[in-house]
C-alpha cells in the first residue's frame, strides 16, 4: 500500500507549468528521490506535498487521506515533514530550542495551563527537552546541545533541520537537497542518517543534486523535465535512460552510442555541474 499517492498533480504560475499532470506513488519505508535539471520543478513539487502551494489540478493523498488544498499545518500533524533548500533556522535560539519548536507540535497545552505554570506543563516541557536531546544526539549533534544556533557550522545546521524535523513525528520526511554544501565527509554522514531514518520506520523523500548520494541510497527515483515525469524506476534503471541522459547533457551527446555506459556515469558530473 502506498503511503503516499499523487494523482494528476498541477501547479500553473500564470502561463508556466511548474508541474504538470504528475502522478507517483511512494511505498512506506523506502527512500524516494526526485532529481531533475535546475528548473524542473522539484521544490515546487515539495511546497505542493507540504501545503505551502496549492494545486491547480489533481490530488495529494496521504496514508488514505486526502490533503489537496489543505493548509501546511495540517499536513505537518498528519505526519508529512521537511527541510528546506535554504536554511530555515531560528537563529536567535539554541540547538535544543529549536528541536524543540518541532516538538510543540505533538504536546497538549492550553492558554490557561501556560499562564497559570501548571504541573502538568512542567513535566511536560521537561520531557520535550530530554526528547529534543535525544533527538540530537540521534542526528550526530550530541556536541551543540547548549549552543547557539548561530555558532554552529553549516553541516552542523543542516542535520539540526533533519532533527527538528523528526521532533514531530513524522511518517514522511523531504529532504531538500540537504548535501548541498556538504564536504565529503558530511554527505557520507548524512548517507548513513538517511539510512537509519528508514530504518526508524520513517520514509523519506529525497530531492538532490549530488548523484552519488542519490544513486547510493534510493530505493527509487523519480526524474522530472519542465514539470513532468521524464522517468522513473530504480537507480540502474534511470541511470541509463537515454531520456535522462539527454536532459542532464543534451541530445547530440546523448544519441551518441559510441559512448556507452561512460555517458550514463558522467549524469553525476553533470548533475553537479548544474549546481
Amino acid at each position: 500500500m502506498s503511503l503516499l499517492r499523487v494523482e494528476s498533480l498541477a501547479k500553473k504560475f500564470g502561463g508556466v507549468n511548474a508541474v504538470d499532470d504528475l502522478s507517483f506513488d511512494i511505498p512506506a519505508g523506502a527512500v524516494y528521490s526526485i532529481i531533475g535539471p535546475n528548473g524542473a520543478g522539484k521544490t515546487t513539487l515539495l511546497n505542493l506535498l507540504t501545503g505551502v502551494y496549492q494545486p491547480t489540478a489533481g490530488r495529494i493523498v496521504f496514508d488514505g487521506r486526502d490533503l489537496s488544498g489543505r493548509a501546511p499545518y495540517d499536513y505537518a500533524s498528519r505526519g508529512i515533514a521537511r527541510t528546506f533548500q535554504n536554511l530555515q533556522v531560528f537563529f536567535n535560539m539554541s540547538a535544543l530550542e529549536n528541536v524543540m519548536v518541532g516538538r510543540y507540535l505533538r504536546e497538549r497545552c492550553g492558554l490557561a495551563s501556560a499562564l497559570l505554570r501548571m504541573p502538568h506543563l512542567s513535566r511536560a516541557e521537561r520531557a520535550c527537552r530530554e526528547e529534543a536531546a535525544e533527538l540530537l544526539r540521534y542526528v550526530g549533534l550530541q556536541d551543540y546541545l547548549s549552543v547557539g544556533a548561530d555558532a554552529m557550522p553549516y553541516g552542523a545546521l543542516k542535520r539540526l533541520e533533519i532533527a527538528r524535523a523528526l521532533a514531530t513525528a513524522p511518517k514522511l520526511m523531504l529532504l531538500d537537497e540537504p548535501a548541498a554544501g556538504l564536504n565529503p565527509t558530511e554527505t557520507i554522514e548524512l548517507n548513513n542518517l538517511i539510512v537509519r531514518l528508514t530504518e526508524r520506520g520513517v520514509t523519506v523523500v529525497l530531492v538532490e543534486h549530488n548523484m552519488r548520494l542519490v544513486m547510493g541510497v534510493s530505493d527509487h527515483i523519480l526524474v522530472l523535465d519542465y514539470g513532468r515525469k521524464l522517468a522513473e524506476g530504480p537507480a540502474a534503471a534511470v541511470r541509463n535512460d537515454p531520456r535522462v541522459i539527454e536532459a542532464y547533457l543534451g541530445s547530440a551527446v546523448a544519441h551518441d552510442g559510441s559512448y556507452g555506459s561512460e555517458i550514463a556515469s558522467a549524469v553525476a558530473v553533470a548533475v553537479e555541474m548544474h549546481r
